[in-house]
């Protein structure tokens, strides 16, 4: 059998989960579908090193491979089953043209063909209705699965917040979305209009941790303005884009309208570089977001690191809720989301709660078997541990839980395998020189800090907070609405 037993039973646990009574019926359904799919050309079931699945460029409407291949292995069991054409320097001159053949007023805009917003209209109603369907959603929520390991619950859910983002897109919506404005002059004969107008070429860039959700996104909103996108994503998740392409093909997306490659960053780099995209939006490291600011001069729009904070305020209530949230929060996707929970700052008065045991108690209910607990797929399990090691030789630091690899688990040595982490740290060491770096460094697994404050020690929090340059998102939890607003003055 070419599946680990953990790969077994998740699709087992996904078929019990999809028709919520524990039977294998659709397991069965969707095997019965998974060829029938008219736009599909794998099947996440059979993905292997026996049957392993090919992944293609789109350039100038039409699908190609390269001169070279990059052999994607299974997050779960390390086996090969995704080989995907890799486009190298010597391959970037047709990407370079394609991008190079828009006009910088694009593809359409509200004087140029006006009918292409009706066109994406009737696109995205097509795709929201085809993504509304169970053996569709479930296709892709299982690809997912297989590429960028993470729950059934929350695959799907990025593929349900894709259905409803084409919904909201459908008919007349991508139309209203370029609504212009005018503004009376301040003499005769004088009016300022203004007009939502597509730069013309641009580049989108994705990472792998939401493989369907953020590049659908990202790119439907340039194409609907009447942009001609570059869109590359990260190449272990690829296969899901690739996928999503070829069901918007399927629903009347014109095949020149977008360009899909698979390449290195150094490739990519290049065709930037040559291409001179009039935008380029990257959402990734914060390491390379710099490098692209400076190589593109500007024309770049970023989402990099996030190290993200939560504060509990004075007034407790609800514990149970707040714990599930809080969990949810850091551990949901393996905590590999820019948004995760990176550091907990704790009222005193939440410290005479159960708060920490059950936040103790619902890490501990994560597993790989279902995946509410699985794979990291940039930081390896000994630099994951070895960060955990040197918050605890900070004075007064201690581990609340986790701290420890994966136990019994096939998952390859190049990813990493942690159970849900957390370590205490005292605020006032946190503010410490030497501690904040290292305290703040944004580890993208399941793992974060957790520290407690007194009444007295607000402007420490605070502090703590303005010394932060990369949080992304941050929660401050309270019914006490002074104390929410001085601290939203924060973020």
């Amino acid at each position: 059998m070419y599946r680990s037993a953990v790969a077994a039973r998740l699709l087992r646990g996904v078929a019990a989960i999809h028709n919520g009574s524990g039977s294998l019926s659709s397991l069965h359904r969707s095997r019965r579908f998974a060829h029938s799919l008219p736009f599909a050309t794998v099947d996440a079931e059979e993905l292997s090193g026996d049957r392993p699945a090919e992944v293609q460029n789109l350039v100038q409407g039409k699908w190609g491979g390269s001169s070279s291949w990059n052999t994607i292995v299974d997050p779960l069991n390390g086996e090969p089953f995704i080989r995907v054409a890799e486009v190298d320097e010597k391959g970037i001159k047709p990407f370079v043209e394609s991008l190079s053949k828009c006009p910088k007023h694009g593809l359409h805009n509200p004087f140029k063909s006006p009918e292409r917003y009706l066109l994406y209209g009737n696109i995205s109603s097509k795709v929201g209705h085809m993504l509304s369907l169970p053996k569709v959603s479930d296709f892709f929520a299982r690809l997912i699965q297989r590429v960028s390991p993470k729950s059934y619950q929350q695959a799907l859910a990025e593929v349900q917040v894709t259905q409803k983002f084409f919904e909201n897109f459908s008919g007349d919506q991508v139309r209203f979305l370029a609504r212009s404005f005018g503004v009376p002059g301040n003499h005769l004969g004088q009016q300022s209009n203004g007009f939502r107008w597509p730069y013309g070429p641009v580049a989108i860039i994705t990472p792998f941790n939401f493989p369907l959700e953020i590049p659908v996104l990202q790119l439907m909103g340039a194409l609907y303005m009447g942009n001609k996108p570059l869109l590359k994503v990260d190449s272990k998740v690829s296969i899901v884009m690739e996928q999503m392409m070829r069901l918007l093909h399927y629903c009347g997306l014109p095949e020149e309208d977008v360009d899909f490659i698979n390449s290195d960053g150094k490739t990519m780099n290049k065709i930037l570089m040559e291409a001179n995209p009039r935008m380029t939006l990257f959402t990734g490291s914060s390491r390379v977001a710099e490098k692209l600011a400076v190589d593109l001069n500007g024309r770049v729009k970023l989402e990099d690191a996030g190290f993200d904070w939560k504060i509990l305020g004075p007034d407790v209530c609800e514990a149970d809720y707040v714990a599930w949230v809080c969990d949810q929060d850091a551990y949901a996707c393996s905590g590999q989301k820019c948004s995760a929970q990176s550091i907990l700052f704790m009222h005193e008065n939440w410290a005479a709660t159960p708060l920490l045991s059950k936040l103790k108690e619902l890490a501990e209910r994560r597993k790989l078997e279902d995946l509410t607990v699985g794979p990291v797929l940039t930081v390896t399990t000994e630099a994951m541990l070895d960060h955990v090691n040197k918050l605890l030789n900070i004075p007064g630091a201690k581990l609340l839980f986790g701290g420890k690899a994966l136990e019994n688990h096939s998952i390859p040595s190049i990813y990493g395998a942690v159970k849900p982490t957390a370590v205490y740290v005292p605020l006032e060491e946190i503010l410490k020189a030497g501690n904040y770096e290292l305290v703040t460094k944004e580890v993208f697994g399941p793992f974060q800090v957790v520290t407690e404050y007194k009444e007295s020690q607000l402007s420490m929090v605070l502090e703590a907070l303005e010394r932060m340059h990369a949080h992304l998102t941050a929660a401050v939890v309270s019914n006490d609405v002074l104390f929410l607003q001085a601290r939203l003055l924060h973020i």
